[in-house]
């Protein structure tokens, strides 16, 4: 399958913005991309830094992969996710250290702020714990990111969603800010949460926030 200079290249400068902004570390993490007939993928154990074009692998949703390089060890989360939810293009893994810090607690993040909306649901999940790689894990993965952009992994890290690349890495950047408030809160006390009423009125906005809706 060839494919075009400009999405492998889309998918390292993903790769090493999540980097640059402390999300991943070394070869931490992983990014994909949906194409027409299949995805394209970080390659397995390469830190951002090295990546090159032709690193980046090509896989089919059967789990076949082309290219001289192994897909990333989470490629069947990528791929499960990719393949049950068509109105997502990008899948973005990090390893974003207040999200893992909450998700080696088991916790998600509630509705402790109104901004956890921008996840898709009154809450960010926690999927539970399976040994990384597995479809166990995806299994998991796929389940907790049922109606949400987002979700913590359990002793592992965090999974964002996007209809791109550019959506999928905004909203990692959003959900460990949200991570952080959230663990900033626990250290003095139990932070209020806001109610279900709220939370519908919250996400009833938010199918018309922005400036495609044009909207301040």
């Amino acid at each position: 399958m060839l494919t075009t200079v400009r999405e492998r290249h889309a998918i390292i400068d993903a790769a090493l913005r999540l980097s640059e902004l402390g999300l991943n570390k070394g070869s931490a993490g992983n990014v994909s991309l949906r194409l027409a007939d299949g995805f394209l993928i970080t390659p397995s154990g390469l830190p951002a830094a090295e990546l090159r074009a032709a690193d980046i692998v090509f896989m089919l949703f059967d789990g076949t992969a082309e290219g001289a390089r192994k897909p990333s060890s989470e490629w069947r989360f990528h791929r499960d996710v990719l393949a049950a939810r068509p109105e997502v293009g990008a899948v973005v893994h990090t390893h974003a250290p207040f999200c893992t810090t909450l998700a080696v607690l088991g916790r998600g993040i509630p509705a402790f702020h109104y901004m956890v909306a921008v996840a898709g649901g009154d809450s960010i999940r926690c999927a539970p714990y399976a040994t990384f790689g597995t479809q166990e894990l995806s299994d998991h993965a796929v389940a907790a990111l049922a109606d949400r952009r987002a979700c913590l992994l359990a002793n592992h890290g965090m999974i964002s969603v996007g209809r791109d690349l550019a959506a999928a890495l905004a909203l990692a950047v959003e959900v460990e800010s949200l991570a952080e408030q959230y663990w900033r809160a626990l250290q003095v006390g139990a932070p209020n949460v806001l109610p279900d009423d709220e939370m519908e009125r919250v996400l009833e906005k938010f199918r018309t926030y922005g400036q495609a809706a044009g909207r301040d």
